[in-house]
């Protein structure tokens, strides 16, 4: 295929990102942002991933509609994702909810988000629309998902991936047949069906769709008169459309980015607080099956500016190491031990401390002599000299969240309410 071809259908693609969404399962690390806001991977957020995607894809028409505490996420696009030019037809628009078709209803499903915003997109006049979580960590060619619905001929695309079965409650599980149409699509089911060949693994869809726009908008205001419908597009429109025959599947393998053909393919739902500790700790592998290091396609962002990481001390006992971890800039290991963690920008650890499986977010300062093991350290926590975190289930339970995985979550203010306590 030409070069001019293959570009085509993604110069007339506008990508829509659901950026709304509470994130609640995250416990308080979204207690002020959403979820697509959350810090993630040392320096990103994990909004940056799917916009990246889009714009190493050739995507530059991009909405990202918002609506719960969307403050810090708003200011984070405004400051890291305004580099698109108007002046040839690209652009980041933000759409938050407005009420825009009806003073008494906002945003009420990923569906409605889409159709309150259908008179901004017919402006732009795009042939496809490409929806996306704003949540979920992965890279992944566009440009070659829509290309792949292009040539499947059906008005809308579904990406796929399989997933153990007993995770299967969490998405929209799908049965296709030879021809990769989509023949039975259930969100959520309670009891799945796994695969003929291999029952422990279900095709679940990724929040990906590619859909060609005038059939999409007819879609929408049919849904809208359905006074029964959540008005979601797992819930409520992909379940339609698959019952007219009209819904594609794409495999993941197809459009993945890899640093090589034998990498895995890596998708990540990050909407737990286990799933988000060990997305972060992935990273520090040797070979990491996400890679950050891969110049042919960034990851972009925006962060302040900041000081080379550092680390101090070279005592027996007293020696500023990390191993195995990703350190952002700013940060300061005086005297201390870092193995496996990924320590944020401006994050210090001070001396006679061991930090071990740690994500340590922005701004958090732990005390000397602290021993800290699988935690996540929220935004400029500090962490009382002496503490141990992550050794008795019975203790950290008491006193801070402890995941179903052990994985052990520390804000403000949690540590303020166990100063107060003690008082």
């Amino acid at each position: 295929m030409k070069v001019g071809a293959y570009h085509r259908p993604v110069r007339r693609t506008i990508a829509l990102v659901l950026a709304g969404g509470r994130g609640s399962r995250l416990q308080a690390l979204t207690e002020n942002c959403a979820k697509p806001a959350v810090h993630f991977g040392g320096k990103f957020r994990i909004i940056d991933f799917v916009l990246s995607n889009c714009v190493n894809s050739g995507v530059h028409r991009i909405g990202v509609l918002t609506q719960y505490k969307s403050h810090s996420l708003l200011r984070h696009l405004q400051h890291g994702w305004s580099f698109l030019r108007n002046e040839v037809n690209e652009f980041i628009d933000l759409l938050p909810a407005q009420q825009r078709t009806d003073e008494g209803s906002w945003y009420r499903g990923t569906a409605d988000a889409v159709f309150q915003n259908l008179d901004i997109l017919r402006e732009h006049d795009p042939k496809y629309i490409l929806v996306l979580a704003g949540d979920h960590v992965y890279k992944m060619n566009y440009a070659s998902l829509i290309e792949d619905h292009v040539a499947q001929g059906r008005p809308c695309t579904v990406a796929c991936i399989e997933v153990p079965t007993e995770q299967a409650t969490a998405f929209g599980v799908m049965t296709v047949d030879a021809t990769r149409r989509i023949t039975r699509f259930e969100e959520k089911p309670p009891h799945p069906q796994g695969l003929p060949d291999r029952p422990d693994r279900v095709l679940a869809s990724m929040g990906i769709y590619v859909f060609n726009a005038e059939y999409l908008f007819a879609a929408l205001a049919q849904d809208l008169q359905n006074a029964s419908s959540s008005h979601d597009f797992g819930h409520d429109l992909i379940p339609s459309m698959v019952l007219q025959g009209d819904v594609a599947a794409h495999p993941f393998d197809l459009s993945c980015v890899r640093t090589s053909p034998e990498a895995p393919s890596y998708w990540r739902d990050v909407g737990t607080v286990d799933a988000y500790w060990a997305s972060n700790i992935d990273l520090t592998a040797t070979t990491p099956e996400l890679d950050l290091y891969d110049q042919d396609w960034p990851i972009w962002t925006y962060q302040p500016t900041s000081p080379p990481a550092k680390f101090v001390f070279d005592d027996d006992g007293r020696r500023g190491m990390a191993v195995d971890s990703l350190v952002s800039s700013g940060c300061i290991i005086s005297g201390a031990r870092v193995r496996r963690s990924v320590l944020f920008t401006w994050a210090q650890v001070h001396s006679y401390s061991e930090v071990e499986d740690a994500v340590v977010l922005p701004g958090a300062d732990i005390g000397r002599h602290c021993h800290l093991r699988k935690v996540v350290i929220d935004e400029g926590c500090h962490i009382p000299e002496g503490m141990s975190i992550g050794w008795e289930a019975d203790l950290d339970a008491r006193r801070f969240y402890r995941s179903p995985g052990g994985i052990v979550l520390v804000t403000n203010a949690m540590l303020k309410a166990l100063g107060e306590r003690s008082q």
